[in-house]
């Protein structure tokens, strides 16, 4: 079998652990900020967790990204729903993955309510630190949304197969 975006130090039942540790630690991320857990959502992160947003580096710690996800969150009713993951190991301790997603908000504008979906994919890699998977970094890639005024469209074009290259390069 060919070992792509596994490393040969890995067996196959640490990759199978591993890829499933990984999987929980998304759900978990998705979970907790649609219940704005935000104590429990900063604990999946590593300090020097890095989110990027429309390909800019927006912010540089864990506690920069809680700090403003909380607060562009504030009022907000959300549901994540992350799915189709392709998971590849630089090493055993270090991975990068790629997430299919929607996200559905309801929310009230200047004493409207309004709601919209959007549909892209995450970007992200991991390290195992101190014996768990936390997340390194991360990129939103909004592809196209919809909503009460119709259909919105992305600032940057989805990018094809070799999108690792523009967005996310291993540690």
């Amino acid at each position: 079998m060919e070992r792509v975006g596994r490393p040969d130090d890995m067996s196959d039942l640490e990759w199978l652990v591993a890829i499933e540790e990984i999987r929980q630690l998304k759900a978990k991320r998705d979970r907790y900020v649609d219940a704005h857990d935000w104590d429990a959502y900063e604990a999946l992160h590593a300090p020097d967790h890095v989110s990027h947003n429309d390909g800019q580096v927006a912010w540089t710690s864990s506690a920069e990204t809680i700090a403003n996800v909380s607060r562009i969150m504030d009022g907000m009713i959300t549901a994540h729903h992350s799915y189709s993951p392709e998971i590849l190991f630089d090493t055993a301790t270090t991975a990068r993955g790629i997430w299919s997603m929607i996200d559905g908000i309801v929310t009230n504008v200047d004493g409207r309510d309004t709601w919209s979906f959007k549909f892209g994919y995450y970007y992200e890699t991991y390290e195992k630190r101190e014996g768990r998977w936390l997340f390194t970094s991360r990129r939103w890639h909004d592809y196209f949304g919809t909503g009460p005024n119709g259909v919105t469209f992305p600032r940057q074009m989805p990018m094809g197969s070799d999108a690792w290259l523009h967005i996310l390069q291993p540690r």
